[in-house]
Parts: structure tokens; sequence; C-alpha cells
């Protein structure tokens, strides 16, 4: 009896002890659940083009600084004199109600705005909540009214031809439970294009006028709880308001935000990483607590931090804990506490082929009157930077070439409607090429963007404006900046400084301030001060097309971004040296190189002999009775040049720390140089994410380790039997010999004797053999390295167009309703080669739960509205994007049918 008694007190100890380390351990690790609420409101709205008919008493407008006729372009192809906006009332009208919502980001009090007590526009019929809006068009955010079409023929090309120009209405209704009452409750937009204005159940709330920025206003003092309420939002979207397509609608995501009163405030979190080593990394995080109670709070802050994986879940337990503050915040104010902790052996955020975007999270929880009251998560990254003036740039202590491209933020045929998978489609492709870092030219991006930087390894310049006060075109943003330049710039600083991804600061790309006078360095001090107060951590940057090494301009900002002038343009000496040898204290980098211009698989003849190419133009490169640019990548815009001459001048100056390609993507608008199209030729990759030509040297160039060859142009020329046909190859191989049928037509260095093939005496960057006369049959290629066999590719003569095929990049996609799987389409011949001069006309259908988004071809002068079913093929390709109906599961089933061809199907499953 007494045995058995002694082992069950031991088993009895044994269940205590084991409860009580798994209750430590859970106290340590998990978090208390938190009233904070994000929701995303992006389903379900109404919406509407222009005001209503009936009469308003005020005026919906923002009232602008008039500008004085044309301004500068900074000096890109020698345009001339900037005009300065007109000084009128910029607080005057609805202005009055919407600069309030920027109180927060004016680091002035005295320069902050008083709300005025009446509500304007109240009296109109969209705001109300009991206006009839079932005739209005029901849709889902984020939405891009223009992007539909149709395109126009008449005016300039420089914003797509599409409507972008216009009012618009969304209208929403929702419901807020009477549970919610005494909460804290923001709209949450990512980002709306533009003059936005919201009334929320006939009460002004705010607005913004920037398009690009991200932005919230308090919808507490407005709400029904337990009953209905209407949101309404106006959009004023300008004719002429940019440099290329900027979208029109609320084209990014909607939130709604629900906190308690005493809560962390918008992007109300800063962490750096101050020391690391391989052993720990010490973690300072500030936290701003905003105080909207009735009464003054006290509350006590606490931090733990987890790894996470590609899906922002925890991986384990905690892996360190900041201790507790307290922190007092007056009733209606904000209040920071800086905490600090250490990581243990840190897993580092880093990119390329050797490292792991590793992550973490800091988990936040506030807590008042031993009450958990909010709960607050920091996604960032733990790494080194360093900007070295004559080595170039280090990540983690290890030396990174900056394979960079610029983009627009549209989508293609999605238009400026934000999505996931288009963005992260765009990056799986940069990467395959090479690319580890991206320029948001010339704007602040969707917040997405960052994201799948973060989990995927790229490195951003994110950028804020393209204009200051000196316009570029008539309704740009220089008709607001002297009254949301502080604003717009210190949001977009606060939203993005925790992200890792993101490595330096731009706010202006080749503004009209670049002359120097003293208003203009006025400017810029006040800017580079604004980043330097809110991340110190990070340099600033400009994208600098006509600023000189010696001015006062370039001297405020602290990297050196030279747009074109650093490879020598409009016939000077390149100048990246210039600059560093008058600024040695700053690193030097090619913000936006190149400019070359290509048409998917067009090629004319003949083709230019010189080894940097040449401007294009009637004579040179161009088809000018379709409207295309020869692929033969040999041919760039007057102020820029080709990819080879931009690698010359990058492997000749080594302390240059790398350059960003204008531009990844082709994207609508800005359709140098034929104003008629509607798109531009800028693009490494097409409009509808096909590769160029150009795609295969930059991956030469940037992966050199990587086995690939790649032969242009392609092998079906009916027309040309006979006549001289020149190859090029790009390979990262550095010899290669070229077969015609069989037969060697020679094998060629990189390095090689003569003018055409060397470049200065440096290894040329493609390999050509220009009198290659054309017969059909096999062409192939033989790439070697180090006299050993790396890569072959073969080009094949086409027969004549028969059958079509479908390709989905992802045969399984979510039925979220915005997931999507991109379908390629392919024109062959009978024995499965592709006809790369097809143009047959394709009907694309969909059965089963999903519909068709829309459809594309990478056809720069193709004016077929996006979403049409029809397109024709260009070049052998097009491209039809499906997604699944919302909550719909299934197989769906994508056809595509040609006259006189064998039709083609493929399927996506919707899980």
């Amino acid at each position: 009896m007494r045995q058995t008694m002694r082992i069950t007190k031991f088993q009895v100890l044994l269940v205590v002890s084991i409860a009580l380390i798994l209750f430590q351990s859970g106290c340590n690790n998990s978090i208390a659940k938190s009233p904070r609420e994000r929701i995303s409101i992006n389903n379900d709205w109404s919406f509407n083009m222009g005001d209503p008919s009936s009469e308003i008493t005020e005026s919906l407008d923002y009232p602008v600084n008039r500008s004085r006729g044309r301004g500068g372009f900074g000096g890109r192809g020698g345009r001339g004199g900037a005009a300065q906006a007109e000084p009128v009332d910029p607080t005057s009208g609805i202005a009055a109600f919407i600069l309030p919502t920027s109180n927060d980001f004016i680091s002035d009090p005295e320069k902050r705005y008083e709300r005025p007590e009446a509500n304007y526009g109240g009296n109109v019929a969209y705001v109300s909540s009991i206006f009839d809006d079932s005739e209005w068009t029901k849709l889902d955010l984020p939405h891009d009214f223009a992007i539909e079409g149709p395109f126009s023929t008449t005016g300039s090309g420089g914003m797509g031809r599409l409507p972008i120009a216009g009012i618009a209405w969304y209208r929403k209704n929702f419901t807020v439970p009477s549970e919610d009452e005494g909460k804290q409750i923001c709209l949450e937009v990512d980002g709306s294009m533009s003059y936005t204005t919201v009334w929320c159940n006939g009460q002004i709330v705010g607005g913004w006028p920037f398009g690009y920025a991200s932005w919230q206003v308090d919808l507490t003092p407005y709400l029904n709880y337990g009953d209905d309420n209407i949101l309404a939002i106006r959009l004023n979207n300008p004719p002429g308001s940019s440099r290329w397509y900027p979208g029109a609608g609320i084209y990014r995501n909607v939130w709604l935000t629900k906190t308690s009163p005493v809560h962390v405030g918008q992007w109300g979190t800063y962490i750096t990483t101050p020391e690391i080593t391989e052993e720990s990394a010490k973690v300072s995080l500030d936290v701003t607590v905003s105080n909207d109670s009735k009464s003054d709070a006290k509350v006590t802050l606490s931090t733990q931090i987890f790894k996470i994986n590609s899906q922002d879940k925890k991986v384990g337990g905690a892996v360190a804990s900041i201790a507790p503050v307290e922190l007092m915040i007056e009733s209606g104010k904000k209040a920071t506490a800086g905490t600090k902790g250490t990581v243990k052996n840190p897993k580092l955020w880093g990119t390329g082929l050797y490292h792991k975007p590793n992550r973490y999270v800091a988990v936040t929880t506030i807590e008042q009157d031993g009450k958990v009251v909010d709960t607050y998560e920091t996604i960032f990254g733990i790494r080194t930077l360093k900007f070295d003036p004559d080595k170039g740039f280090f990540l983690n202590g290890e030396h990174v070439k900056l394979n960079g491209v610029c983009n627009h933020h549209d989508l293609g045929a999605l238009g400026s409607a934000v999505n996931y998978r288009a963005l992260q489609r765009q990056l799986e492709i940069l990467a395959e090429m090479g690319c580890n870092a991206i320029r948001t030219s010339h704007n602040p991006p969707a917040p997405e963007l960052l994201e799948l930087a973060d989990k995927m390894g790229f490195l951003i310049m994110d950028e804020a404006f393209d204009v200051w006060e000196r316009q570029k075109t008539t309704n740009d943003y220089h008709l607001v900046f002297p009254q949301w330049h502080e604003q717009d710039l210190r949001a977009m600083l606060r939203r993005d400084r925790n992200h890792p991804s993101v490595i330096m600061w731009s706010f202006g790309n080749e503004v009209g301030e670049q002359s120097g006078n003293e208003a203009a360095i006025a400017i810029a001090k006040e800017l580079n001060g604004i980043c330097h107060e809110e991340d110190p951590t990070r340099p600033t940057i400009n994208g600098m097309n006509s600023a000189r090494a010696g001015s006062p301009f370039t001297a405020t900002i602290d990297l050196v971004g030279l747009n074109y002038q650093g490879s020598g343009n409009f016939g000077n000496n390149p100048q990246y040296p210039v600059f560093h040898n008058q600024l040695p204290d700053k690193l030097v980098l090619g913000s936006e190189t190149a400019s070359a211009l290509s048409t998917r698989g067009v090629y004319t003849f003949p083709v230019v002999a010189s080894p940097l190419g040449t401007s294009t133009n009637a004579n040179a490169g161009q088809d000018t009775i379709n409207k295309y640019v020869c692929s033969y990548d040999l041919y760039a815009v007057r102020w820029g040049c080709i990819p080879d001459k931009e690698f010359l001048a990058q492997d000749s100056f080594e302390f240059v720390g790398g350059e960003f390609v204008w531009t990844g993507f082709d994207y609508i608008g800005e359709p140098t140089p034929f104003d008629s199209s509607r798109s531009s030729y800028f693009g490494i990759i097409d409009l509808a994410g096909f590769k160029k030509d150009r795609f295969y040297i930059y991956q030469a160039y940037w992966r050199p380790d990587y086995p690939m060859a790649h032969i242009l142009p392609h092998w079906t020329w009916p027309d040309r039997v006979g006549e001289v046909t020149p190859v090029h190859v790009y390979t990262s191989g550095d010899e290669a010999e070229l077969f015609l049928n069989g037969k060697s037509l020679g094998r060629k260095k990189k390095i090689f004797d003569s003018q055409v093939q060397s470049m200065d005496g440096k290894p040329a960057y493609r390999i050509r053999w220009d009198d290659v006369v054309y017969e059909p049959g096999e062409l192939k290629v033989v790439a070697y390295k180090d006299g050993k066999k790396w890569a072959t590719d073969i080009m094949r003569t086409a027969g004549d167009a028969a059958k079509l095929s479908l390709e989905p990049d992802r045969a399984v996609i979510d039925c979220d309703g915005s997931d999507l799987s991109f379908v390629t389409l392919t024109v062959q011949d009978s024995e499965g080669i592709t006809a790369p001069r097809a143009d047959n006309l394709i009907k694309f259908s969909v059965s089963g739960p999903g519909e068709i988004v829309t459809t594309d071809n990478g056809d720069p002068t193709d004016m077929t509205v996006f979403p049409s079913h029809e397109r024709k093929a260009f070049n052998s390709l097009a491209l039809v994007i499906v997604k699944a109906k919302r909550g719909q599961k299934g197989t769906i089933t994508v056809t595509a049918e040609s006259e006189g061809l064998t039709l083609a199907k493929c399927t996506v499953e919707a899980k």
C-alpha cells in the first residue's frame, strides 16, 4: 500500500511539473487575442461615372494651384524652361475638409489643419443613405474603370489612349455590429486615382488627392452601430495628369480596421537592427500608441519576436522577447515608446542564389488595466546595408551588383487594379532573368509589391515623386505639391520603412528643379531631411538626367543616381567617372539606363553594324508602316542606349553600384517612337508578359553561371531565301559555334578580332554572324565556356500554321475570385513548331466555374479592347487570363479556336 501511494505521488508530481512547463511555455509563446480586426471590404460595391444631374450647390472639385503653361522636363531631350504653379487658396472649398486627414504627417503642429464644422457636399444625392443606386454597375475592388476602354485614336498616346479622365463614384452598404460601439473604426485605402473624397452616412469624412498614396480616415463619429451604413466615395481623375497610364478608380485594396480607442497608430511601429553578428542581432522597436479615448491612458507594451515562413505563418516559439515598458498617453494624443531586444543566432534576410529572404515578426501587445487592448504585428528582416563609393553595394557584408529594372505600376491588360498573383508572376519572370532589384517608377507602389519583394528577395528603390513644383504635364502632381509633399512623403516612408526589401528612398525623378536655383535646393534639402527624420538607416537618391556633378542639387542627396548620362548620352563621354571623381564620398549607380526599343518577334533589315547600336529612326530599326521596332536589340531612343553599351560602362567602372533598366515590362502609355500606339516599346518583356529577345542578353549578363544560349531571329523567312540574314547569339558562355543545316558557320568568341565583335578591346555581350545567307531548315548554336560545352539553342523553320496550343502558368488556383491563371496560346505548324509570324484571330471561351478576365498579345498597336474574348495572335502568341468565380470550386476548361486550325483546350482547377 505504501509503495502504491509513493508511485501515485510521483505520478502526480510528474503531471503537475509537465503541466507547469507547458503553461509557462504557453505564456512565453502565445499571444492573447486582440480586439484589432482588419477586414477586406473589396466586394460588392456600386459604381457610376459622373456627378448627379441634380443641382450641386458646392463645388466638389479639389482647389489646386493653376500652372502657367508647359513646364520643363529637366533637360531630357533638351526640352526647356519649366513653369511654376500660380498661387491660389489651397485650403478653400472641399480642401478644408480633406487637408485635416493628413495632420498626422505634418511635423509642425502649427501647420496642421482644423476641420470646419459644416458638412461639405452633404446635400449631394449620391452621398445620401436613401439614394437608390440599384441601376449602378455592381463590382468588386480593386477596380480600374479605364482599362475596359475603348482606345482612342485621337490625341496623345502618352497616357495610353484609354478613358482615364472623369468623375467616378463608388458606394457600399455595410453593417457595423452593435458590439463594435466604443471601438475606433477606420477606412484604409491603399490607393485611389485621384482627388478622393469620402462620405459616410451622408457626412463628409475626409480624403486624399495623391492617387498613389495609401491613407485612412476615421469613420467612428459617423457610423450607425447595429444598423446599415453607406460609404460614398468620389474620385476626379483629370486629363493630362501623367506622362504614362495612371489608371483610374479605387485601384488598390480597401479595408475596415477596428481597434480599441487605445491602439497602435497607423503604421505606428518602426523597427531597426543596429547591431548584427552571427551570434546575435540587436532589435530596436519604436511603438507609437494613439489614445482616442476621452481620458488619459497608462498602458504596458510587451513584444515577442517569431520566425515566419513565406506564408507569414509563425515557425516555432518566440525567438526573443522585449521586456515590458509603461507608457502614458494623454487623451486625444499619441506617445512613442522605444524598446529593445536581442535575437540570438539570427537568420539574415538576403537575395540571390545563395541567400534566403528570412523574415521575422514582432508581435506587440498593449495592456491597459490588465486587459489586452491591442496586438500589432510588424514583419521585418535582419540585414546590413553598405553603400561603398569605391566598391559598390554590400548586403550582409557581401558585394551585390544591383541588376535592377524600372517598372510602372500597371499590370498590362489588367490595368492598374492591383492583383497579387499578377505582381508575383512579374517578379518570377524577372527573377528568372537574374533581376534582383526594382525601382518603383515613379511613385509609391502598391503594398503588395513590397510584401512580395520581402518574400522573394528583391531589393527596392522606393520612389515618391515624378515632379515637384515644376510641371511635366498640365494636371500632374505639381498642382498639389506645395501643400501635400510632406504628408505624401512621410506617409510612404512610415508605410514602407519596416520592409527589408527597401534599401533606398528616392524622392524625385528628373525633376525640373535639377537646375539648382536657391528655391530648388531648399526643396531638395527639405525632402532629404524628411527621409532622414523618418528613417536614418537608408540613404536617399534621385534620378538625375541633367544635374551636374558639381551642382549644389547633387550635393544635397546621399547617393548619385544617373539617368542615362552614366554611360554617356547625346554624344557626351560617360559621366560615371566624372561624378565618382567629384563626389568621392557618394556611391554612384545607374538609376535609369538603356531605354532600348523593340517589338517582340519583329526583325527589320539591314541590321546596323555598330556594336554599340544606334538611335532608332525611319532608316534604323523601324517598321514605320506597322509601327514596330526591330528586335535585334541594337536600337534605342536618342537619349538612351542599347544594353551592350550600358554593360560596357558597368564593367569599365567597377565602382558603379549597378543599374535600373528602363523598363522591365512594357507598360500602357509612352509609346515612343510611335505615338499612335497604345503601349511602350521599352520593356525587356512585353505587355502580355512574353519575353522579348532582350530578356536573354540580360540573363546572359546577370546570370553568368547559368548555362544558356539564345538565337535570334526566328528562322522562318520564305521571303528571304538567298538573302543575308544576320544571326546573333546571347549566351553566358564565352564562345559559340553556329550550324545551318548541319554545316558550321564558324566558332567565335565574345572577344573577337574585329571591330564588330569587340567593344573598345573588351568582351562583347553578343556573338554575331552578320553574313549568314538564309536557307530554310535548322539553325543550331553550341555555346562553350572555358572550352567545355555549355548550352545549346535551336531554331527550326516552321510550316504553315495548323494548330493551337494552350499552356497555363498554374493549373491550380484559389476560388477566391482574385487568383489568376495566365494561359499562353501558341500557334504551331503540324509538327508542333511555333509559327513565328502567325497572326490568326483567336476566339477564347471557358466552361465550368471560371471566367475570362482579359486577353492580350503584346502588340503595342493592337487597339482591341482588353476584355475582348477575341484577339489576334501576335507573332504566334496570345494570352488569356482566367479566374475562378468567387467561392466556386471545380474544373475550368479553357478553349481556343481559330478558323482552319485545330483547336486547343486546357484545364485549370479551382480549389
